[in-house]
């Protein structure tokens, strides 16, 4: 049989590309267990590949589990032999490609020149135009609004946005959470903690005037379309939803059923090859009236016969037929589905078949080698071939290198897969690996942040090979494109509830490499839904320093994006949280974050008296750096409440305090504080003499930005105040010379008596 080979993305292998090792016989490779396997022309049944000799251990008394770990030992382990074959034959043997829907892609683009109600009365359209593709999954709904995207592409210049509306699980994802992706991808940012409605307007404000088509897929209801519908006549929206979107004014529905006759045994015929197609003609017919032209369940059918190049189409269609008889056979809708993933699940290996229903655990559907390895157990390179084969076998999507998507037709059935074949305490276990990993690679993510020949490198490079990050721009790039996973993630592990310890960490982890690679600002937008999810499980297990920490780091954010309001409140109930867990540091952080509210506020009566609590705090604990820091503040605030007595007090009370904790650059701005306080007050000598003294202070604090800025407030002092014209001009020259990077002027330097 001639057929042409191509690799795991569906194009034909390139010239000294790794190419599988040779077939074994498909009917004993892959059977399921418990079957007896069928022996090939000219050999016995004992002496089949991949099946260990028949000896006591596989009698029928012994238990299946027990018998399925003795076969995978003899075997040389559960990725050896014939599993690796069949899953390398099925990658090789398998080629892609949009089959059918000529009529419904020519009813679709007919609907987008088609006049609308706004044309037929009259008016200029308000909003977008929305295209429905309606039906129910597995039946090539999304496979087509992606055909007509892109065949769309070059009509809408602006890009193709695409968004998933429902998880994996079945639930409506938020329009909040899809509206913010989609500024992502436009490139505009959102302050952290938007409401829904803030989202919403700011993304129909990025598109107007562009011409985008976006694609929305497993729409759940009318109000997400509606939420997210642009108000860009020229834009284009192509909802994907399993029934009508009757709350969208004027959508053009299009249902998808079963592919037709010709364009189904085409399908096939990607994944079997023109040779067995030709030989037997009227079995493909019959096959594709079994599958009802449903492309999910020939796609796996079609993977079933790509892994076992001896059998026929008749064959194929047989063992269908022979299926008994099931629940959900009475959907007829469901039925093709579901015997075609029974016939192509029950051929897979025990540790194969384990595999592919644990990765229904993986978030968001989608999983990857490293996914794929904690979840089962075994090595990344095992998993690597494993998705491999899944996707071969038509039950994995490819999502880029290395990347796959678990299908959402196929997600209810794996589930059920799972319940009933994985006890709870196994669930929770592979679970608890695949966030395991998770944070192990945040951690390596994190560290290769650092610089180089730093002690984060070092520890970097002592971690294992699969963990390791080459460069700090690879880490970058990781984080990047896993970052959607990996806060769905920890959004999983925390409305699971199972395992809190590791969800805490998993969330730190990604705070940190977050934090590492984008900064403070930069990573503000995720880290408020981190802050949330922390707070969630503080208030679910009753952890009150947790809980203050997420409210003050919320807070944080609140305040930074301008919502002074929500900031005091989260603020306040951090303090409340705080003393109920007796911690002193977390109670001082929140009294001085409640100031810092009022002080933005301009309430400087009520900043200076949470200020003043905090001090005391500080004080008691004898933290003078922190104390420092607070007489700093007072001094801020009592200034711009015009009282200079205090904040002379304030201002020398900083300064003694930087003395002490050897803070130079504290010591050099307590210091201009000081003399600014003096100058306000009527003292013009002493600040004369202070700001002489804030000059000599500022030469060797050690920041040269400081410095700049010190000696020019420095030398306008000395002009106001009537000092040496000669030393304010050399301070001007040592500012200078300091922004254009060229040594400090050794000019004539201020001294006190001056």
């Amino acid at each position: 049989m001639a057929e042409q080979a191509v690799d795991t993305d569906g194009e034909p292998a390139a010239p000294g590309k790794r190419q599988p090792p040779p077939t074994v016989s498909a009917s004993s490779a892959s059977s399921a267990p418990g079957r007896p396997p069928e022996s090939a022309p000219g050999r016995p049944p004992e002496s089949v590949p991949g099946r260990p000799p028949k000896d006591e251990t596989s009698s029928s008394d012994t238990p299946p589990r027990q018998r399925r770990s003795t076969a995978d030992a003899q075997d040389g382990g559960v990725w050896s032999g014939a599993t690796r074959a069949v899953l390398f034959a099925a990658a090789a043997s398998v080629g892609r490609g949009f089959a059918g829907r000529r009529r419904e892609l020519l009813s679709l683009r007919a609907d987008i020149e088609r006049a609308g109600l706004d044309t037929l009365a009259g008016r200029k359209a308000a909003r977008s135009r929305v295209l429905l593709i309606a039906g129910r999954p597995g039946w090539g709904r999304t496979a087509l609004a992606e055909e007509l995207a892109r065949r769309l592409a070059d009509d809408y210049p602006d890009g193709v946005l695409s968004a998933r509306l429902t998880t994996s699980a079945g639930d409506p994802v938020s329009t909040e959470r899809t509206a913010r992706e989609l500024l992502g991808r436009l490139g505009v940012s959102a302050p952290p903690g938007a409401d829904e409605d803030d989202l919403s307007e700011a993304l129909r404000e990025a598109l107007d005037g562009r011409r985008v088509l976006l694609l929305l897929d497993d729409v759940a209801g009318a109000e997400q379309v509606d939420a997210l519908l642009p108000d860009e006549p020229d834009c284009l929206v192509v909802a994907v939803s399993r029934g009508p979107l009757t709350g969208v004014p004027d959508v053009r529905p299009c249902t998808v059923g079963g592919l037709d006759v010709s364009a189904a045994v085409g399908l096939l015929a990607q994944y079997t090859g023109p040779t067995r197609i030709t030989c037997d003609p009227v079995a493909a017919q019959s096959l594709v009236e079994e599958c009802a032209g449903q492309p999910a369940a020939l796609v796996l059918v079609g993977g079933w016969l790509a892994a076992r190049p001896q059998a026929s189409v008749a064959d194929a269609l047989a063992r269908l037929c022979e299926l008994p008889p099931d629940e959900g056979d009475h959907d007829h809708g469901a039925r093709p589905l579901t015997r075609a993933f029974r016939l192509a699940y029950a051929a897979l290996p025990s540790a194969v078949a384990r595999m592919l229903r644990l990765l229904v655990l993986a978030p968001g559907g989608s999983a990857d080698a490293q996914i794929a390895s904690a979840l089962a157990g075994c090595s990344v390179a095992d998993g690597e071939a494993a998705l491999e084969g899944f996707a071969a076998y038509g039950m994995l999507r490819p999502r880029g290198p290395g990347r796959y998507l678990v299908p959402g037709c196929l997600d209810p059935l794996l589930r059920e897969r799972l319940a009933a074949e994985e006890r709870p305490a196994e669930v929770e276990l592979a679970r608890a690996r695949m966030l395991e990993r998770a944070v192990r690679q945040l951690h390596a993510c994190r560290l290769a942040a650092e610089p180089a020949g730093s002690p984060g490198r070092k520890k970097l490079a002592g971690m294992p090979k699969p963990l390791r990050f080459s460069s700090s721009a690879e880490a970058a790039g990781w984080l990047e494109e896993r970052l959607p996973t990996l806060i769905e993630a920890a959004r999983l592990a925390v409305e699971t509830g199972q395992l809190d310890t590791l969800a805490r960490r998993l969330v730190a982890a990604l705070t940190h490499a977050l934090t590492a690679h984008r900064g403070f600002d930069g990573a503000a937008v995720e880290l408020y839904g981190l802050h949330q999810l922390v707070l969630d499980v503080a208030r679910r297990r009753d952890l009150p320093v947790e809980r203050a920490a997420a409210l003050l780091n919320l807070g944080d954010l609140d305040g930074g994006a301008g919502r002074v309001d929500k900031a005091l409140a989260r603020y306040k109930s951090a303090l409340e949280a705080a003393r109920a867990s007796g911690d002193p540091y977390t109670t001082g952080r929140a009294l001085e974050s409640i100031g810092g509210t009022y002080q933005a506020l301009e309430d400087w009566h009520r900043a200076a008296d949470w200020f003043g609590r905090a001090l005391e705090l500080r004080l008691s604990r004898r933290d003078t750096p922190a104390a420092a820091r607070l007489y700093a503040r007072l001094g801020t605030v009592h200034g711009y409440a015009g009282r200079w007595g205090e904040a002379l007090r304030d201002w020398r009370a900083a300064a003694a305090a930087c003395r002490r904790a050897d803070d130079r650059p504290g010591y050099a701005r307590a210091l201009s504080g000081t003399a600014d306080a003096q100058e306000r007050s009527g003292r013009p000598r002493e600040a004369l003499r202070t700001w002489a003294e804030t000059a000599a202070a500022a030469r060797t604090c050690g920041d040269t930005g400081l410095h700049a800025e010190l000696a020019r407030h420095a030398a306008d002092a000395m002009d106001r105040l009537g000092g040496d014209p000669a030393v304010a001009r050399s301070l001007r020259r040592t500012a200078r010379r300091i922004e254009a990077g060229e040594a400090e002027d050794t000019g004539p330097s201020p001294q006190s008596g001056d």
